[in-house]
């Protein structure tokens, strides 16, 4: 089953290589897609999946990460083949194959239970996505995708000495050395301090550094800016989602350690300085699409803060992973139709879009409300459970700051938003691609919006159970 998960998605990758039909390739990737969301489902039905001597496991917090990812892939991928007939004269041989990749190794990353694996897998998944940056084959989108590359690499370099350090700090207390997160949790007691101390540090930067946190977050105002809407979306729901992951399986061994109170502070500093330096961009942004990318700066910002307050929070915090990664879904989705009906993502030369676009226009508007946190969406019951939790733990000035951010951001967001959509529409550029809205350009946005009003009104108790064993395993209970 393990395998299958990962291979699956690769075959598909293969066969959209392989086939001639430019109109006929991008279909391939809701049907790996669903191909992949129907081994996840069996998955669940299995407890203790193991395979390669434990070097890959679906445990609480990959069978959770998993199926946001893959949830997300197959609703983004569904808008992939009309939006890419919009470009009949670009070829989509290599958007299509890379995009099943990034699929395998996301998935290869919610698996790993080996340090070395793991960190491959990322590495893989940020190699598979560049190609699919530099789509539009602009100047600009290629500075975006070197930008992409070289801050990643700089943070994937800073995760692979943080991992020698890890391995060296069971060395140093003269234990077996082992990658396996499993025995690395089981020997935590005994680690040398300052070796896992500075582990966890390079570890949080580096990883950080691919989730987008402040202030090693500045590759993403360009990647999220010139990556095609559809490609915005996995980024910010599926690669950050993976480092997230890999920031948690660390803090685990923190805490088995007996060191979760030297992670903890620096996870709520790194967090809450994310959302500062979020909500200080976002004031007057220029461009619609960079706007979201700060906007995932934020978020990101609140997992960490959330997991770092600790107890209830890290429900949070993990709750709000899906309600993040879906909103962007719905967020990114309908701005790329924005885009491409009026041929600009500069604020100044959109406006009106409910009357240009008015499907994809109230689905950005209702996406914007519900990433800033109003209710009923989800992210709202998600950021208050975080913020009573930082009250209930009498981190009083935490919550003071989360909830300032959150009002800043909410007004600077807003200030670019609601222009965007209301107001007489602003004439269309001669490039603009998009002229009417069809059913596969609104579709996959209202379903991800759909989603994050269930989950604001109702958690499944599928999911409950999910964040409830997911939490366990985080706090070590």
């Amino acid at each position: 089953m393990l395998f299958a998960l990962v291979l699956i998605p690769l075959a598909f990758a293969g066969v959209a290589f392989a086939v001639p039909s430019q109109r006929w390739r991008p279909w391939l990737l809701p049907l790996g897609g669903g191909a992949h969301l129907g081994l996840y489902a069996a998955a669940l039905r299995e407890s203790n999946l193991s395979a390669l001597d434990g070097w890959l496991v679906l445990d609480p917090l990959g069978r959770l990460v998993l199926g946001l990812i893959s949830v997300l892939f197959l609703l983004s991928s569904l808008y992939a083949p009309a939006w890419l007939a919009l470009r009949p004269g670009r070829s989509n041989r290599v958007f299509c194959a890379n995009l099943l990749i990034s699929l395998s190794m996301i998935t290869l990353i919610t698996v790993a239970h080996h340090m070395g694996l793991m960190w491959v897998a990322i590495e893989a998944t940020t190699l598979a996505i560049a190609p699919l940056i530099y789509f539009n084959r602009s100047g600009r989108s290629l500075e975006a995708t070197w930008k992409y590359l070289l801050i990643g690499s700089v943070g994937i370099a800073l995760s692979l000495m943080g991992s020698f350090f890890l391995a060296y700090s069971a060395v140093s207390s003269r234990l077996e050395s082992s990658l396996l997160f499993e025995d690395l949790i089981r020997d935590a007691p005994q680690l040398s301090r300052p070796w896992l101390h500075a582990a966890f540090v390079l570890l949080l930067v580096g990883y950080g550094t691919k989730m987008g946190l402040a202030p090693m977050h500045t590759w993403k105002p360009d990647a999220y800016g010139e990556a095609p809407g559809l490609i915005g979306t996995l980024l910010a729901g599926g690669l950050t989602s993976g480092a997230f992951l890999a920031i948690l399986r660390f803090f685990q061994i923190c805490s088995a350690a007996g060191e979760a109170a030297f992670a903890r502070p620096m996870m709520v500093a790194l967090g809450l300085i994310s959302m500062a330096v979020a909500g200080v961009f976002m004031a007057r942004q220029r461009d619609f699409k960079r706007l979201l990318a700060y906007s995932s700066v934020e978020h990101m910002g609140i997992l960490v803060v959330g997991v770092g307050i600790g107890g209830t929070a890290v429900f949070g915090a993990l709750l709000h992973l899906l309600n993040n990664g879906l909103t962007k879904g719905a967020l990114f989705l309908s701005a790329a139709n924005i885009h491409r009906a009026y041929g600009s993502k500069l604020a100044a030369e959109v406006t009106g879009a409910l009357q240009k676009v008015p499907i994809s226009a109230a689905l950005f508007l209702m996406a914007f409300f519900a990433i800033t946190g109003s209710p009923p969406f989800g992210p709202f019951i998600s950021e208050f459970t975080i913020v009573r939790a930082a009250i209930f733990n009498g981190q009083y000035a935490v919550a003071g700051l989360f909830l300032l951010m959150l009002v800043v951001v909410f007004v600077g967001m807003g200030a670019t938003v609601l222009p965007l959509v209301q107001g007489e529409a602003t004439a269309s550029r001669p490039d603009a691609l998009l002229t009417r809205e069809t059913f596969f350009n609104v579709a996959p946005p209202l379903a991800f919006i759909s989603l994050v009003l269930l989950l604001g009104l109702y958690i499944p108790p599928f999911v409950s159970s999910l964040l409830k064993d997911a939490v366990a395993m985080v706090e070590l209970r």
